[in-house]
């Protein structure tokens, strides 16, 4: 079958508008480690993908679900050692405060069962959060999305947003780090001042903890510590989202560790399972419990013996292939060399991340920063057509995405690294 027959297919089974990459999509049917296959053969080196966090189809992992498969596999409601036993392991990776687990399948479960640790606790019920912000996509959670790009009359009432910390476009210019996060954290309160003048009580903040898709940006060190101590002084509770930047994605185990700050509540997702849906929400034994006391949560498919056999194989590999040093590695050299091309292209204008996680800005020209969507996307498809899947985010898309597997060496940084400069070369001239 044709790309374009599949294309109709899709339309008519999936329906009109669901969300598909590339001008030309690809017809992905099968991975291994770094790389993905189409159905004629052709390979692509696989530099977005954050679910098979240890690489396609890694032998360890899959060993470990098939064995767990063909032994058991029951909902929640039993007891069973190996789910204890993964959940043990998981909280002990997490700083002191969290030392129980809520499972979910998903990244916007494990968000939602958080906003209701969070208000069971506090007895609020307001939240804050960035202003480009994406945590999922319940009805609930969905509040939170991109909140400045939603009309003023379907904004959630007891949802605030304040704009997001960044270096690049900052609220104010010439600005040293401590008068930035000053002017930032005026922000942070004047969201809690919001709802406090509507009657909302805070219940807490929701952020991800490297503002993944407000585009990766540099902000000030100082500034997530010093919100969340705002949050806490109003008597609400820290979330921090770590569905991407969470399990060594940023050179190290938790992305709050990355922007230095303690949350109360953690959630995860994507990477955990390596393909296999497996998601959660951690915080302290005390508040999970009162959230039990609060609401009956169970979740058919969540804490799972083979959830937590996939879960317990990705850590093993994790910190059996030392990948946290990997990523440093190859991350730095990426970083080092992205930023010689910064130097020798205008519309190249901000290139920053963490480990492997790199956003970079394309815009029309630097002097005026306008974003450049367009070119962007121009620079994703041509990468597509050179064999190199990368992806476009930000609040105004423009922001060139890289977020390889943390397999991902030095090798493949480089044949990246020359497609790239080919891509910027041909777009740049049309």
């Amino acid at each position: 079958m044709t790309n374009s027959a599949m294309m109709d297919r899709r339309n008519r089974l999936l329906g009109m508008g669901a969300p598909i990459f590339y001008e030309k999509p690809v017809n992905i049917v099968r991975g291994e480690g770094v790389w993905l296959y189409d159905d004629e053969g052709r390979r692509y080196l696989d530099m977005y993908n954050n679910v098979p966090c240890v690489g396609h189809c890694h032998p360890h992992v899959v060993e470990a679900m098939h064995s767990q498969a063909q032994t058991l596999n029951v909902h929640s409601r039993y007891l069973n050692e190996d789910v204890l036993d993964y959940a043990e392991r998981l909280a002990n990776l997490h700083a002191d405060p969290m030392t129980s687990v809520v499972f979910t399948c998903t990244g916007t479960e494990a968000n939602e069962v958080a906003l209701g640790i969070a208000r069971a606790a506090t007895g609020g019920q307001g939240f804050i959060c960035s202003d480009a912000a994406y945590h999922g996509n319940s009805a609930e959670v969905g509040k939170f999305t991109r909140v400045a790009q939603q009309a003023q009359n379907e904004r959630a009432d007891d949802i605030r947003a304040f704009p997001f910390p960044q270096r690049y476009r900052p609220l104010g210019d010439g600005l040293t780090d401590g008068e930035l996060t000053e002017l930032y954290l005026a922000e942070v309160e004047g969201a809690i001042d919001s709802l406090r003048e509507k009657g909302v009580a805070l219940a807490g903040m929701l952020v991800c903890s490297i503002f993944a898709n407000e585009g990766l940006p540099s902000f000030p060190g100082e500034f997530m510590r010093q919100a969340a101590a705002l949050v806490r002084a109003e008597g609400g509770l820290v979330i921090a989202d770590e569905v991407q930047a969470g399990f060594c994605r940023t050179g190290r185990w938790w992305g709050y560790e990355a922007t230095d700050f303690v949350p109360d509540i953690v959630t995860m997702g994507k990477p955990m399972g390596n393909g296999l849906p497996v998601a959660g929400a951690a915080a302290s034994s005390e508040l999970v419990d009162n959230f039990r006391r609060h609401k009956r949560y169970f979740n058919t498919f969540a804490a799972s013996p083979l959830q937590a056999a996939a879960g317990m194989a990705v850590i093993d590999v994790i910190e059996n292939e030392e990948l946290a040093s990997n990523v440093n590695k190859v991350g730095a050299h990426l970083l080092n060399e992205l930023g010689t091309f910064q130097a020798n292209c205008e519309q190249l204008a901000d290139v920053r991340g963490h480990g492997l996680f790199i956003g970079m800005e394309w815009v029309r020209d630097r002097a005026s920063k306008k974003p450049d969507p367009e070119g962007a996307t121009a620079i994703v498809n041509g990468l597509r057509d050179r064999g190199f899947l990368i992806g476009s985010a930000g609040p105004n898309s423009n922001i060139l995405k890289i977020r390889p597997p943390l397999v991902f060496q030095k090798e493949h940084a480089d044949l990246f690294l020359t497609a790239f400069e080919e891509s910027i070369r041909d777009c740049v001239i049309a």
